[in-house]
């Protein structure tokens, strides 16, 4: 019988946008082969008993090495956001366990500079590359299931965002 994903339960999960000082957002490019050439924030799973803000940060270090101690956290989402795995990737991802994820997004100011970027702080690497871009530029830049989270996630977090503040 196939997966279906009304039959799934969203996964926990949380992830943060960091910008620097000219207002820029990291992103890293995935290693996965599935996702080679798309870039994104970084994210990850929620683990039991773990508030989300401190799964982004800890997700944060773990995929870039930058600690809690370079960051200023400016703000949460207002509300979480879901996003559904193609039908194709049901039972490829996270052993057919979930549907999508239900993400708890954070924005934050990075208080350091590149030479702090660690993409090998974690083994193993999720990124092979980052650069930072402009908010507006995005959405066009992850997978093409997750561009409506990118998209509310640019229109809430963009007035915070200026730059140099």
């Amino acid at each position: 019988m196939a997966l279906k994903h009304a039959d799934l339960p969203y996964r926990p999960c949380a992830g943060f946008m960091l910008v620097n000082s000219d207002g820029l957002v990291f992103t890293g490019e995935r290693i996965n082969k599935r996702a080679h050439g798309f870039w994104q924030m970084p994210q990850g799973g929620i683990d039991a008993g773990e508030d989300p803000q401190t799964a982004a940060l800890r997700e944060l270090e773990e995929e870039t090495g930058i600690g809690p101690d370079l960051v200023e956290v400016i703000a949460p989402a207002s509300q979480p956001l879901k996003y559904d795995l193609p039908e194709d990737l049901l039972g490829e991802v996270w052993k057919g366990k979930y549907r999508g994820q239900i993400q708890h997004w954070y924005l934050g100011r990075f208080l350091g500079s590149d030479s702090d970027i660690n993409l090998n702080a974690h083994d193993p690497a999720e990124f092979h590359a980052f650069r930072w871009v402009k908010p507006d530029d995005l959405p066009a830049l992850i997978v093409p299931f997750k561009r409506d989270v990118y998209a509310t996630l640019v229109e809430e977090f963009g007035p915070l965002i200026g730059s140099g503040n």
